[in-house]
């Protein structure tokens, strides 16, 4: 079993069904994603460009889905967390019936189409 994989797995509930049900939605989304164990996080990478991570912050209670490219997302940015944070923005869950799938979708296939794009976005 791979890192990512064990990380996963080895969560408590919530955690492990939510990281289940959102790698199964990635992989169904972009199928050619590669599952990789980054910054002791799991990490989805296409032709060598990152598109998300998955990170269980269980001390807040919720599974982030972070995207770095998310400074050039032009959709739903009334709908992702910036939290402080510069450029990574990300959509939170709680519970499996916070996600609305549609826009998890949505918001993969936008940073699928960016996965090209630098970090940040030049002025």
């Amino acid at each position: 079993m791979n890192p990512a994989e064990a990380y996963i797995l080895n969560q408590t509930e919530p955690y492990q069904s939510i990281l289940l049900y959102l790698q199964s939605a990635i992989e169904r989304t972009i199928p050619n994603a590669q599952l990789k164990f980054k910054w002791n996080i799991p990490c989805f990478y296409c032709e060598g460009s990152p598109i998300c991570y998955l990170n269980a912050v269980v001390k807040k209670g919720y599974v982030d889905v972070g995207f770095w490219n998310s400074a050039h997302f032009t959709k739903y940015l009334d709908q992702l967390v910036s939290d402080n944070r510069k450029v990574v923005r990300s959509l939170r869950y709680r519970s499996l019936e916070e996600i609305d799938n549609e826009l998890l979708i949505a918001v993969l296939q936008e940073a699928y189409n960016l996965r090209m794009k630098a970090f940040y976005k030049k002025k």
